[in-house]
């Protein structure tokens, strides 16, 4: 079992590929603030709905000196075509192996009408530009929740 994560510990550092083809690291981000946002599944119309709420305040992350990345155990090529079908300009990491949700802790038993299952916890971890996390918003409720992180980000 895995320690749960907690403000004010280092970032677990990850190596992702990523939907274009690249790859992405916690030290892609070094110097800037980092949202790091989980996520269960493209375009599910929770994660859906996350993804253009954080697209469409990109620019005001970008203004408080933050990236953003999400992370599902989704392929590239499926944040690919997500992004595509969403006019989404968002970095999306693919985690297909689960080693980073597992090493972020968002990779638990979930409940589903009875039937018990693994699963991604969404999640967001706020990661200074030393690669600190300075928050972390577990079992999201998606309306309002990019709103939120962005006010954590100003600061």
């Amino acid at each position: 079992m895995t320690m749960e994560l907690a403000v004010g510990d280092k970032a677990p550092d990850f190596d992702l590929p990523d939907d274009a083809g690249g790859r992405r690291r916690l030290s892609n981000f070094k110097g800037r603030k980092l949202v790091l946002y989980f996520y269960p599944k493209d375009d599910t119309e929770a994660c859906t709905a996350e993804a253009i709420a954080f697209n469409r305040l990109k620019l005001k992350f970008n203004a408080a000196g933050a990236d953003i990345l999400g992370v599902s155990p989704d392929s590239a090529a499926s944040h690919l075509k997500f992004k595509k079908k969403h006019a989404l300009d968002l970095a999306l990491g693919a985690d297909e192996g689960n080693a980073t949700l597992l090493a972020y802790g968002v990779w638990r038993q979930k409940s589903m009408f009875g039937h018990k299952f693994m699963g991604v916890e969404r999640s967001t971890f706020l990661i200074d530009s030393k690669g600190v996390i300075t928050r972390i918003w577990r079992k999201v409720r998606t309306p309002g929740h990019a709103e939120q992180v962005l006010e954590a980000a100003k600061l």
